[in-house]
């Protein structure tokens, strides 16, 4: 295929983006800036009775908070447009009828009881239902009704639906970039519905013809739409167009068990599957932006589901992916999402991130508790902690001693407190009132020296200490905590030690 590379997303606005959805659209991004080409999000509206309010605006929000927004869609260099399938409807009769026209399709009147009723009947003789070239000659069909019946019919305003004549005895040959060579034998598929009662194309048919008139190169989609492959591939040749190459991407599956990736997993396992939070009737879904995930880290494990360069690699920027993204590298085997791994990513994401620009995230948080700091001392009390932390909202219990004195103390550690320590800790306030600069390297320098001095053994003083300031044997350097809370505050907090314990 010679043509330009035009890929495209296109999402059904029926409520909030699938992470498996927005994987789909990353790896549609990626093929399209590795062969300088083109990405857009078309919108598939069709199906109006599952049409969600606001989940069209939260598709556009998502992909632009992950950076992997589209070149063309709604309201932006619309050069197919409209974007919105919706806005397209007159155009899909005129094709659904030329299939007619040339015999590729037909029209069916058969009513909704009538398809029932038929169900039930091979239900009873142990049969599944397929409506296609076993029996369609033998239902309320144009194919077996006169023109003039038909056009009457249609005329009178009878319900009628517009369904594909499938080939019969035809062994379809196909090929998936990621999934080689498939057969499909025509016989087994079913006549599906291109045109609606309600004058709406199915899926099938608007999907198709949007595909072609947008001059769709390559079609990288889900596995569940790898049983679509034959209809659309036969509707190409009915139509006599170029086809697009199909890439059919493997599953998402749960973390525990089998299966494709569900909310209810998320739900049970306490993770997001959706970038941005979601509030329906029904409650409110978390987002991994809320949850204090990174873009950057969300991209970076997405991409890493299904697909790797070759190499034990695994920090990606946005810029690294596209140089090396190569769907001859998506395996077929589905992909099993691990959330603490994810976590494991936006830790490493975050220590990449500036002190300052986190002491920005964490002002919020302090401000909710009526705390105020400056921004240097946040920012010293950041680079200390941030290591231990995967998101930001970890930093509270990872720094709230820098903050508020401790009030209680941990039992553990308090057993280190002895009958000896409170005088060891008098001695130790001595020690401080006389330092000058009051630094962590001047702090550690001076009270080592008095404990090599006196003989007094590392453990009897240092947990104490440490006990003392911040109520646990946690946190970092010990005498990095002393010069940010000061002279002062450090004296403060031993001598409450001391009457406590």
């Amino acid at each position: 295929m010679s043509r330009p590379v035009r890929v495209r997303f296109a999402p059904s606005p029926t409520g909030p983006l699938h992470i498996g959805g927005v994987r789909t659209a990353l790896f549609n991004y990626l093929f399209a800036k590795k062969n300088n080409g083109v990405f857009y999000l078309r919108i598939e509206d069709t199906d109006q009775n599952r049409f969600v309010p606001g989940a069209e605006a939260y598709i556009f929000e998502a992909l632009e908070w992950l950076g992997i927004a589209p070149s063309e869609t709604v309201g932006k260099n619309e050069k197919f447009g409209p974007y919105r399938q919706s806005e397209r409807k007159p155009l899909y009769k005129q094709y659904a009828d030329q299939l007619v026209n040339t015999g590729w399709a037909y029209y069916a009147f058969d009513t909704a009881e009538a398809l029932d009723a038929h169900r039930k009947q091979h239900e009873a003789e142990g049969k599944t239902f397929i409506y296609n070239w076993h029996n369609r000659e033998k239902l309320d069909t144009s194919l077996v009704i006169s023109q003039e019946e038909t056009e009457r019919r249609i005329a009178a305003g009878e319900d009628y639906v517009i369904r594909f004549k499938t080939p019969v005895n035809e062994t379809l040959h196909l090929h998936d970039i990621i999934r080689g060579e498939i057969k499909f034998e025509t016989n087994l598929l079913d006549d599906k519905v291109l045109f609606k009662a309600d004058g709406m194309p199915t899926y099938h048919l608007a999907n198709i013809v949007d595909d072609h008139l947008m001059e769709t190169s390559h079609v990288i989609r889900g596995e569940e739409w790898l049983p679509s492959m034959p209809l659309h591939s036969l509707l190409y040749q009915a139509f006599s167009w170029e086809a697009p190459l199909f890439a059919h991407l493997p599953l998402i599956l749960k973390p525990i068990g089998n299966g494709k990736l569900s909310k209810r997993d998320g739900d049970k396992m306490g993770f997001p599957v959706f970038p941005l939070e979601w509030k329906s009737e029904e409650g409110i879904s978390s987002g991994y932006r809320e949850k204090g995930f990174f873009p950057e880290a969300v991209i970076n494990f997405l991409a890493l589901l299904g697909w790797n360069d070759g190499t034990d690699q695994e920090l990606f920027s946005l810029e690294e992916l596209v140089s090396k993204f190569d769907l001859n590298r998506v395996h077929k085997a589905g992909a099993k999402f691990d959330p603490e791994k994810n976590k494991w990513f936006n830790h490493q994401y975050l220590q990449k991130q500036s002190n300052e620009s986190l002491a920005a995230a964490f002002t919020p948080i302090l401000a909710e508790k009526g705390i105020t700091v400056t921004s240097d001392t946040l920012t010293t009390i950041v680079s200390h902690i941030k290591e231990r932390a995967h998101f930001v909202a970890e930093f509270w219990d990872l720094a709230d001693y820098f903050f508020v004195a401790p009030i209680a103390y941990d039992e553990k550690a308090a057993k280190n407190w002895k009958e000896e320590t409170p005088e060891l800790m008098r001695q130790l306030i001595a020690v401080l009132q006389t330092i000058e600069d009051f630094t962590s390297v001047q702090i550690e320098t001076r009270v080592k020296e008095w404990m090599a001095q006196h003989e007094i053994g590392m453990g009897k003083v240092m947990q104490p200490f440490r006990l003392s300031l911040v109520g646990a044997l946690k946190g970092p350097h010990l005498f990095d905590i002393a010069e940010i809370l000061g002279k002062d505050e450090t004296i403060k907090r031993l001598e409450t030690a001391i009457k406590t314990l």
